[in-house]
């Protein structure tokens, strides 16, 4: 199914894939693909792609949600030959490509994206058994996006980090995945901080290591007052 704010239609289609569509038509998606949860899906409506670091860049998949004329803007991260999946550079996709850095904006057709850096902290809770953390800073970087007159922040795959809780932010993407990225406690603190218009919980039960118990993190998020709603990608 798909959620309704303040004009923006808003579908999370598994693991960290959302599309959101502005009032005019406008589609952006965010970190499409991997995982299978994009199989049979070739919509190719997608006007903006972004995309956060390395873990979630799925070259066949952005084929699969672009429009010909789509703008691709991948973190400046991506790197095609780091990753152990059999995946298309970002400059050799048939699309407008850009880069963005861990601290920049750029602004395409009506939608403004502001880039932060995100990244376990060295000394935090999610860490490797060897102590490196999962996503190191350099790794990929958070989006905080205005499109439809409405600010969506996804924080990609990071710590609940300080500098996120001063965003002025309507719709919360929250990571609730954990292990690897925070988890529902994390995320509701944060969710606290940001104090949003709404909250959709994403990232999660996709694989072993990203389980989370969503309707505690609902129920939790409803105590402290914040509006919170739930969307299944199996009802897309």
């Amino acid at each position: 199914m798909s959620i309704k704010h303040d004009g923006l239609d808003v579908s999370w289609l598994g693991y960290a894939t959302v599309r959101i569509e502005s009032p005019d038509g406008y589609v952006l998606y965010l970190d499409p693909g991997r995982y299978g949860v994009l199989d049979d899906y070739y919509a190719r409506d997608g006007d903006l792609i972004l995309v956060t670091h390395d873990h979630h860049y799925d070259s066949d998949a952005i084929e699969q949600v672009a429009d010909k004329a789509a703008t691709v803007v991948a973190f400046e991260g991506v790197d095609a030959s780091n990753i152990d999946r059999d995946v298309v550079p970002v400059e050799e996709l048939p699309y407008d490509t850009r880069r963005i850095g861990e601290e920049a904006h750029l602004t395409i057709d009506e939608v403004d994206v502001w880039s932060l850096p995100a990244y376990n902290e060295p000394d935090g809770p999610h860490l490797r058994d060897n102590g490196e953390p999962y996503h190191p800073r350099g790794l990929g970087c958070a989006f905080h996006v205005s499109i439809g007159g409405r600010t969506i922040f996804w924080p990609g795959d990071s710590d609940a980090l300080d500098g996120f809780r001063h965003l002025e932010v309507s719709l919360f993407l929250a990571n609730i995945g954990g292990t690897v990225v925070m988890d529902r406690h994390e995320a509701a603190d944060l969710a606290e901080a940001l104090d949003p218009d709404l909250v959709l919980p994403i990232h999660y039960n996709t694989i072993p290591i990203l389980e989370a118990d969503e309707d505690a993190f609902v129920l939790d998020i409803a105590k402290r007052g914040i509006p919170v709603v739930l969307d299944d990608p199996t009802q897309q």
